[in-house]
């Protein structure tokens, strides 16, 4: 093994040689080792992590890197330390089951910060995701005038409490006695700590001109034979299932929509009927919109609109916690401020009765700053937040954390960043690693490779062709190597020597969406356009608030991509996601002459023994379960008699295991020729998913894969207007190039282009430029600089052209 070096401005620690006779045993214990690994794709990998260092793990997307860091090493981790509680605690735990390798040694305490998104609660907030709002409410409760209780008075979670009654008193003769009680919450009482309301269209719920037995409700999921939804209001006898709900009487109205919970029974089965509307708020309005799956989504977006509450304004706080201040400022002031103002009005505080809590508080709101998150107000909901900076959200505990000596593994920390806030990030990075911390990150941007003490890169391809280690040692081994991460490392991508001439503009007028500040912009046409700068600095406000949902934007159509993940179960994959299944299985039915539901694994066609799963799950309670492949279908899902049916000389299990560049030639000629499939296959080859097999799990893809395979299923969308949300997320620095074709040959089809990137590769390939700054939160939402980028690197007028300009040695 290559020994591991500091490569970045801050040295690594320096260890005892273990080969010293003086050293002590322990410190030969330096080395974490993986041997014979074999999770996913990985193909009996063996590698040897230095302890106390920052090791990058680069490759091509779908390469291992992630089955290696995260389903291996981390795994591991977590499953030894959930092994040291007590049975009865991890039966409250997630069941995790020993990783595929033969050997892991030297494993510390995991920290695993990945791009997660945060909370599903509507009550989630920033504050909350992190120490801060709890230290900002105990100030409160110290210096808060007038003041109005303990800490939880100012909590929007914590609804206030008033009982009384009659206890009775052991204590020699018993004696009866009344007692109160009252506890002092936070809580807005108008939207539950939610900040907003919702009024519900009911003409979205329901077609009134129908009876419940007749397929009265519009709801999505809402079937006829369904026990807890249609045949709970059918057959609760409260109310006339074969009566018109518009000629239900005022009382039975009232019982249909706002019914208090009552106990009934339906086949013997006894089932709790409640109101329409209760049972509509409790079962998708309680949740958080992101959280929801699309079609829900939509049918939430068209039945229901949210205000901001009218009795707090949208603070989630009641009336007695916001008249509780601290030289003027509220709570709810507090709340809304940008952190790096907030930051600065603590730190303004003079009060020695609480200086260690104002210091506490103080080093925590700088920490966002420090990691770029500065721009952001401690009420945001943890929902809004981007995967990038819910990732970045989560360091912040890190940062001020206590403990050395354990590993943190990062799942890309630059996602999102500008190159002015990665320089931020790697110092970060260093300073974790220098507490005597080891570093294991998943990377592609070079600037973070770069600091690598160590580097491990697998490939050389992706899927069925990667999952080896194809070198390992120092960032300068890594330039000379010949893998594809080596070649591509010191890539830099020319400035176009001519640029395309606009077809029109989208004009922008106006803007105040967040940060902007009533911005005019024309949006040139028939280009490619990048909007960029800095973190926070209003790019999708402009982007997705305003030019989006502009007039103009309605006329010409706009399809925009944006960063929300994708969601979907073991049972989903990109074919079921794309909506390629669907002509697969009507050509596999016409071939055949056969239903087209026999060849859905989540249907008729599906195994009976596994439910079309492929593997069948044993619970162990409290020891974690196992999974193993279904003996009755061998796992290909499908029930045998299906599989006697053949297109092309295969059957439909054969056709889900084969990648994408197969199954387009498969699908594109002879007797298999099927035009709709082919069309699908050819976009996720256009995207860089040729290697993709179109019936692996959704659960197995990586966040670049999830991202270009939502990309190659919206492109087929109409509209004049593409407009991308950081489409190299994710991307090899090879892959790059192959995004940038792709670019061109969207414009080059009459479309017009429009990305939010950072990569400066994609800057450099624009025809014009929209930078918005300065600087971040009400220090941004400005346009710095519009024009061609050859103008920008030539100016180096903003942060964008400075770094611009040294990309492409301008």
């Amino acid at each position: 093994m290559t020994t591991a070096r500091s490569t970045g401005d801050t040295p690594g620690p320096q260890s005892p040689d273990p080969q010293s006779p003086d050293a002590p045993v322990a410190d030969a214990h330096d080395l974490i080792r993986v041997h014979g690994a074999r999770v996913n794709n990985l193909k009996d990998v063996s590698v040897e992590l230095p302890k106390r260092r920052l090791t990058v793990f680069t490759g091509v997307s779908g390469s291992g890197k992630s089955s290696l860091v995260f389903g291996t090493v981390a795994a591991e981790s977590q499953r030894l330390i959930n092994e040291t509680y007590s049975a009865f605690v991890q039966g409250f735990m997630p069941a995790l089951s020993r990783p595929e390798v033969d050997v892991l040694e030297g494993l510390t305490t995991a920290i695993v910060v990945d791009q997660q998104r945060m909370g599903a609660d509507p009550r989630s907030t920033v504050g909350t995701a992190t120490d801060a709002n709890a230290m900002l409410r105990i100030l409160f409760s110290r210096l808060g005038t007038p003041h109005i209780g303990p800490p939880g008075a100012y909590a929007f979670n914590v609804p206030s409490v008033r009982a009384s009654g009659a206890i009775t008193v052991e204590r020699g003769a018993k004696k009866t006695q009344k007692a109160t009680f009252t506890r002092t919450g936070g809580m807005c009482t108008g939207c539950e700590g939610r900040g907003t309301v919702s009024d519900i269209d009911l003409t979205q719920l329901y077609d009134d001109s129908k009876t419940l037995a007749g397929g009265a409700f519009t709801i999505p999921g809402w079937t006829s034979d369904s026990f807890w939804t249609v045949r709970v209001y059918a057959e609760s006898g409260l109310l006339d299932p074969n009566k018109p709900i518009r000629d239900f009487t005022e009382q039975e109205r009232h019982d249909f929509l706002y019914g208090e919970p009552t106990k009934v029974k339906v086949e013997g089965v006894n089932l709790t009927y409640e109101g329409l509307i209760p049972k509509i708020r409790k079962s998708m309005l309680s949740k958080d919109r992101e959280s929801l799956q699309p079609h829900i989504r939509a049918f939430v977006d068209r039945a229901v609109t949210f205000t901001a509450c009218p009795a707090c304004d949208g603070t989630r706080l009641s009336e007695e916690a916001r008249s509780s201040r601290i030289d003027g400022i509220s709570i709810a002031d507090a709340c809304a401020m940008q952190i790096s103002d907030l930051a600065a009005w603590v730190r303004g505080l003079d009060e020695p009765s609480v200086a260690p809590l104002l210091t506490a508080l103080g080093r925590t709101l700088d920490s966002f700053a420090e990691i770029g998150l500065g721009y952001l107000s401690l009420a945001r909901g943890s929902g809004t937040l981007s995967g990038g900076e819910a990732q970045r959200v989560k360091m912040i505990r890190q940062l001020g954390s206590s403990l050395t000596d354990v590993t943190y593994v990062f799942d890309e920390p630059t996602v999102g960043l500008h190159p002015h806030d990665i320089q931020r990030m790697n110092g970060l990075l260093l300073r974790l690693r220098d507490k005597g911390n080891t570093l294991l990150v998943v990377e592609h941007k070079p600037e973070t490779i770069a600091i690598a003490d160590h580097v491990v890169d697998l490939g050389p391809g992706a899927g069925a062709q990667g999952g080896t280690v194809c070198f390992e040692g120092t960032v300068e081994g890594l330039r000379a190597a010949g893998t594809v991460t080596g070649r591509h490392f010191d890539d830099r991508a020319a400035l176009k020597e001519s640029v395309r001439k606009p077809t029109g503009v989208l004009e922008v007028r106006g803007a105040t969406a967040n940060n902007l500040r009533d911005v005019d912009v024309d949006v040139p046409l028939g280009v490619l356009v990048v909007v960029t700068g800095v973190a926070g600095s209003g790019k999708s406000s402009l982007v997705h608030g305003s030019l989006a949902v502009s007039p103009a934007a309605a006329e010409v159509g706009v399809v925009s991509i944006d960063q929300s993940p994708i969601r979907g179960s073991r049972r989903s994959n990109p074919a079921t996601y794309t909506g390629l299944l669907d002509p697969i299985r009507k050509a596999f039915a016409k071939a055949n002459g056969v239903k087209p539901a026999l060849f859905s694994a989540n249907s008729e066609g599906a195994c009976p023994h596994c439910n079309g799963v492929g593997v069948v799950w044993t619970d162990l309670a409290m020891m974690a379960g196992v999974a193993s492949v279904c003996e009755v279908c061998e796992g290909r899902r499908f029930d045998a008699s299906v599989l006697e049916y053949r297109l092309g000389g295969r059957d439909i299990s054969e056709v889900l295991a084969m990648p994408v560049a197969e199954a387009e030639e498969f699908f594109g000629a002879r007797e298999a020729r099927t035009p709709a499939a082919h069309t699908v296959l050819t976009r996720l080859s256009d995207v860089g998913l040729g290697y993709l097999g179109i019936g692996q799990p959704l659960t197995t893809l990586s966040g670049g894969e999830r991202q270009r395979l939502k990309l190659a299923t919206r492109m087929g969308d109409k509209g004049g207007v593409l407009v991308l949300d950081e489409p190299t997320t994710g991307l090899h620095l090879a892959d790059v190039e192959q995004l940038l074709g792709l670019l061109d040959r969207l414009v080059d089809s009459g479309r017009s282009v429009i990305v939010v990137e950072h990569h400066q590769a994609v800057m450099a390939h624009a025809d014009w430029i929209i930078d918005l700054g300065p600087g971040a939160g009400h220090d941004g939402g400005r346009i710095v600089y519009e024009g061609a980028p050859a103008d920008l690197v030539a100016a180096r007028s903003t942060l964008t052209g400075e770094h611009l300009a040294g990309y492409v040695g301008g």
